[in-house]
């Protein structure tokens, strides 16, 4: 090829027009399935159809869709597929608002997001495209809650939920703000429904097991979380009798992590709204927890548990017996006890529950201490001692812990409690069932019929989907309950086991049901005779990598992995975790805050393409720090980004050597930092360092320019070898610039399934590496060093560089992350 002017550009746009016609005639991304090649599965949180495409969804699919591509240059058939999470309240809301069906603005969106995501660039298989609001889809949503609900795991039970008397309906805990509705600003009162529930409580030890092999490929900071809210913990059941004539019911059972401090129970508290309260309060209490129970249901959980709420409470007139004492103790009723955690009833203990002092103190209840503070605690104004000690003031005639440590203690009086037959050994999980019923109209109904004569009847198979009625504007306000209570022709219904008249179910599941099951859709979604091929699940899962938000490290993962157990307890899988390989990317924020318009500071994704083009951004993304790090858009530079890829793309055109030519004699320079280059980058991709990825193929920019400007020239083949690498690497970040760049080298597209080029080890052997410098992520310096060099010495290099003094300007140094010898990031603080 002739040379080229230096100070030409190509047509960003033009570019983009052109290559996405060329992918969609070639399909280059659509997996074979046909096991002549090794499967990987690269999966990403399917978005919500909220609107068209925002700065979030730039940043995680162009992570993820490094991952992806580079999987097809080394040569596995890769499942990459897309669809919408299409069910749930923003599309109701909207549609209240436009006076249509969700279905109007929900599909409208989709349809633009779809067409973002071609303009993107991302290497997805249409042809397995999904919206879990398609009634294909939501039918084997409802098959699973049926073949649940057979294995006993899905059940009905009146709850108490947030209820805005305003809007008449249900509201989830992070709907209620300071006690009023987000929405309108009403105070949020409780009410109690009956309510459909997922039994995830009975897989909570599995859940915990299954993470042990997932420690060295998840986010440690995920799977605490997770543990977190499964909260196994283990001490026992206690019994205390009640002491009240109007009350003929069991003893008040307590769950206790330290049945140990029983002696020092000097009062119990029930959860205020638990129907034990109702049952235990003495007649002449009754009003007043009537009254108190007005203020506790305006209350959301996560309110009732805060630690500094101030304790509030209502005797209820009876006295409860301490097993190990003898001692008659009053019974309490307050909102920081939950009706549905534990047993809805806690032994107080003030002098080691902090809680329990605090409400000690405000009603003026005794303290008894039963494990030894330290010496000088009393002294120093100590409250509850919640620490580790001897036992004190814990003996009676039979038995006494005082002296032993906690362990000690804690396995003394559970073998006591269980020879009285007054408490037993127990393991507690503060996981709670899941609530999957809404009161809303957009989301899967939930096939059952309710019947006079036969009560809960399975909506039979032969008739699934229960598709949704056609209901828009406003048949979907809010009325105090469902809107497809009020769907006459739909509600009323034959019973499917007598004939005789029965009613659907009005309810709908969450969204979150939809998306635990998503992802074995994917793998057959046209399948017709179950909710997946169990033989594609078996080619494709699980999923190798999965790639998305850390804000759904709990519910979302936690609910994926419990289907996936019941399926393979049900035969259906043969493995017990989804997804082998999570990777959480951070949040795209501008000037130090989130995203929003109120704040002024949001950023429009397509302005941003438009003015930079797509390669800009996604390479702006990727280069911006660790993939789990957060994005500050305001320090972002997409222009020059725009001015590397044209300096990558001019590199093309400076190739004089023709295709195919070997590289063996050319400039031995360039072709070991070519190969050395390409070897990095395999591993920088396996460990997801996707911005050091960038940076090298920076430098090998550099470097091959710098080598034809010093006497290289076009002709040598190493500048071809080069100038392929870098199409090549480029294909997994900036694929329209890595398309032209491979047609102009005289190739046949597509660049994204040329192959990943072979490295010569002979080539790898060096005198010295290029140990690349980064400050808060950024790249800030290259130091060549010996490639036996030790971590410390490199890091005494370092922070002796001058162009690393600048970076720091003073701030101080938190941490230092050496990699020898490439690799070393400063955090500062």
């Amino acid at each position: 090829m002739d040379d080229q002017d230096h100070d030409q550009h190509y047509d960003v746009t033009a570019a983009q027009d052109k290559w996405r016609k060329v992918w969609d005639d070639l399909n280059p991304f659509q997996a074979a399935d046909d096991g002549s090649k090794e499967r990987r599965y690269a999966l990403t949180m399917f978005p919500y159809p909220s609107g068209d495409l925002h700065m979030g969804h730039a940043e995680v699919m162009a992570l993820h869709d490094v991952i992806a591509r580079y999987w097809w240059q080394r040569g596995y058939d890769v499942l990459n597929p897309i669809g919408w999470d299409s069910f749930g309240l923003p599309a109701e809301n909207a549609a209240i608002k436009r006076g249509e069906n969700p279905a109007v603005f929900t599909y409208a969106n989709i349809e633009t997001q779809a067409e973002s995501f071609r303009r993107y660039g991302i290497s997805f298989d249409w042809s397995r495209r999904l919206n879990t609001s398609d009634p294909e889809y939501y039918r084997w949503t409802q098959w699973l809650f049926l073949k649940f609900r057979e294995r006993g795991l899905a059940y009905r039970k009146f709850s108490p939920v947030n209820w805005c008397p305003n809007d008449q309906t249900v509201l989830a805990n992070e709907q209620v703000v300071a006690g009023m509705c987000e929405r309108c600003g009403a105070e949020v009162t409780k009410r109690e429904l009956s309510q459909w529930y997922f039994k995830v409580t009975d897989y909570a030890q599995r859940l915990l097991d299954d993470m042990e092999p997932l420690e060295a490929t998840w986010p440690s900071k995920v799977l605490a979380m997770q543990r977190n809210w499964i909260g196994r913990s283990e001490g026992a059941h206690i019994d205390f009798a009640v002491d009240a004539p109007h009350y003929h019911g069991d003893p008040i059972r307590v769950f206790t992590t330290r049945p140990d401090t029983v002696f020092g129970a000097t009062f119990m508290v029930v959860a205020a709204d638990a129907k034990m309260a109702a049952e235990l309060c003495a007649p002449e209490r009754r009003a007043a927890l009537e009254d108190y129970l007005v203020e506790v249901r305006k209350a959301t959980d996560i309110d009732r548990l805060a630690t500094d709420r101030p304790k509030s409470g209502v005797d209820l007139g009876v006295t409860a017996v301490n097993p190990v004492t003898g001692a008659r103790i009053p019974v309490w009723a307050s909102d920081y006890v939950l009706a549905d955690y534990g047993t809805g009833a806690i032994m107080a203990v003030p002098g080691q529950d902090q809680r329990d002092w605090e409400f000690a103190k405000k009603f003026g209840l005794p303290v008894i201490r039963t494990v030894q503070p330290p010496e000088g605690f009393e002294e120093a104004g100590g409250e509850a001692f919640t620490g580790s000690g001897p036992a004190i003031n814990s003996a009676n005639d039979e038995i006494s812990l005082d002296g032993l440590p906690v362990d000690e203690a804690k396995a003394r009086i559970i073998s006591w409690l269980e020879q009285k037959g007054v408490g037993k050994g127990f393991v507690n999980f503060r996981l709670r069932d899941w609530l999957l019923s809404r009161q809303r109209y957009w989301g899967a109904p939930i096939p059952i019929v309710h019947c006079g004569a036969c009560g809960e009847v399975a909506v039979p198979e032969d008739q699934l989907p229960v598709e949704l009625p056609d209901l828009s504007g406003a048949d979907l306000k809010p009325k105090g309950v469902s809107p497809l209570a009020a769907a006459a022709d739909w509600v009323n219904v034959d019973c499917p086991q007598c004939g005789g008249p029965a009613k659907r179910d009005s309810d709908t599941m969450d969204t979150f049901v939809d998306s635990s099951w998503y992802f074995f859709r994917y793998c057959s979604p046209h399948y017709t005779e179950g909710p997946f091929d169990p033989k594609a699940v078996r080619n494709w899962m699980p999923a190798a990598q999965y790639v998305g938000g850390v804000e759904h490290a709990i519910l979302h993962l936690l609910y994926s992995r419990f289907f996936t157990k019941v399926l393979h307890d049900m035969g259906l899988v043969d493995f017990v975790e989804p997804f082998s390989r999570l990777l959480n990317q951070g949040e795209v924020i501008n000037e130090g805050r989130g995203m929003s318009k109120s704040l002024g500071n949001g950023v429009n994704l397509g302005e941003m393409i438009d003015e930079f083009g797509v390669d800009a951004i996604r390479l702006t993304m990727v280069f911006a720090g660790p993939p789990e790090a957060d994005i500050d858009w305001a320090d972002m530079s997409p222009g020059g980004s725009v001015k590397f890829l044209q300096r990558a793309w001019r590199l093309s055109g400076d190739v004089g050597s023709e295709p195919g030519t070997p590289a063996e004699g050319g400039d031995v320079g360039l072709r070991q930092a070519t190969h050395r280059t390409v070897s990095d980058a395999e591993q920088l991709v396996e460990t997801q360092r996707f911005n050091v990825l960038v940076a090298r193929t920076m430098e090998l920019v550099n470097t091959t320019r710098k080598a034809i400007d010093s006497g290289c020239g076009p002709a040598d083949p190493a500048v071809r070898e080069a100038a392929e690498a870098v199409a090549i690497l480029l294909s997994l970040v900036a694929p329209y610039t890595a398309e032209e760049m491979w047609a102009r080298l005289g190739h046949e597209p597509t660049v994204a399934r040329a192959g990943w080029p072979t490295v010569d080890p002979a080539l790898l052997v060096q005198d010295s590496v290029t140990a690349v410098v980064q400050v808060q992520g950024k790249l800030r310096a290259r130091l060549e060093v010996s490639p036996d060099i030790t971590a410390a010495d490199l890091e005494a290099l370092v922070m002796a560089d001058a162009h690393v003094q600048r970076a720091l300007d003073g701030k101080d140094v938190r941490k230092v992350i050496v990699r020898a010898p490439k690799l070393v990031n400063i955090v500062t603080g």
